[in-house]
């Protein structure tokens, strides 16, 4: 497994995570196919294959997410790293404080190694959710403070509001597909030494070469994803045939290339969703080896052709959310 250091704090983290988004969630089909059962399992499986960081959230599932990990990591809490978040709507002083309090007990642990803000809120100051996050680092509850889809200048924002602490992480979509971050945000994590915790880093499966216009997902999650509207994913399958050469070239799957391609720098870990064993031991070989520059850079040329549409795809998908 490939391993990086959390921002500057010297905590070992392996390069490829757990994802929890879809425990709990009957959106993404929890209790139908998988459950409590196979996600505890999963979750071991991956530890058992050098991974040791599991990011979850208060939100998901409504905090059955929190619970499911708690459970999974009973006995072998020493070998992981916890991260788990505050949604925006608890960003109060005293909001973030009793938010902590839940998800301590949810998780059945004493300490959150990382704790983030789910998403900035614009009613909220941002130093009153920092100065409750700088509390619970004293009161020995969190180890470090994260923040999640943070721009740059909220993100430069939520470190100016520390006074004792820093923000050693910010969690964000990021994909060989979706790839904003890379325009601001991350060269200046890269120069300010902040993890780059990247969701959805298989672009919600698309990337597994799972799925084409013949062969779309029904799930809901996946339905309104532009991503999976057929015109754009006809234009993505010269990507996926290319990550499928370049898997066969490896021994790998599509996947694990793909998670592979994304952990290319030290400043960024992946989070993969797992709903079963099977898969986690998939995703923990992504981390098992490196692509050669010349893979990394056929990848990224192909990837900067493709031109997704955005404008008629959002509008398709507004039409599907009326009907």
């Amino acid at each position: 497994m490939l391993y990086s250091q959390l921002g500057t704090t010297g905590l070992r983290i392996s390069q490829i995570g757990v994802g929890t988004w879809q425990f709990g969630d009957k959106w993404w089909g929890w209790g139908r196919g998988y459950g409590e059962e196979e996600a505890i399992t999963a979750i071991k499986e991956a530890v058992a294959h050098g991974v040791n960081f599991i990011d979850t959230a208060e939100i998901y599932g409504k905090g059955i997410s929190e619970q499911v990990v708690g459970k999974a990591i009973r006995n072998i809490r020493e070998q992981v790293v916890i991260a788990t978040k505050v949604w925006p709507t608890h960003a109060t002083y005293n909001g973030v404080i009793k938010a902590c309090e839940r998800s301590l007990k949810r998780l059945r642990i004493k300490m959150i190694d990382l704790y983030q803000v789910h998403w900035p809120n614009p009613i909220v100051p941002i130093g009153q959710t920092m100065r409750a996050m700088e509390r619970l680092v004293r009161e020995g509850k969190i180890s470090y403070i994260g923040v999640s889809n943070f721009s740059l200048k909220q993100l430069i924002k939520a470190q100016e509001a520390l006074k004792s602490e820093q923000v050693v992480s910010n969690q964000v979509k990021y994909n060989i597909v979706e790839r904003d971050v890379e325009r601001e945000l991350l060269p200046y994590a890269e120069r300010e030494k902040i993890t780059i915790i990247a969701y959805s880093p298989l672009a919600q499966g698309l990337l597994t070469g799972k799925y084409d216009p013949n062969n779309l997902p029904r799930d809901a999650v996946r339905k309104i994803n532009i991503l999976f509207d057929k015109n754009n994913i006809t234009k993505l399958q010269s990507l996926i045939t290319m990550l499928r050469e370049i898997a066969d070239k490896y021994e790998r799957t599509p996947a694990q290339v793909a998670l592979n391609w994304l952990i290319k720098k030290p400043e960024v870990v992946a989070i993969a969703g797992v709903k079963n064993p099977q898969q986690a031991r998939d995703n923990a070989g992504a981390g098992e080896f490196k692509l050669a520059g010349e893979d990394i850079e056929r990848i990224t040329k192909i990837a900067d052709e493709i031109r997704i549409d955005k404008t008629l795809s959002r509008l398709k998908v507004f039409l599907r959310l009326l009907r």
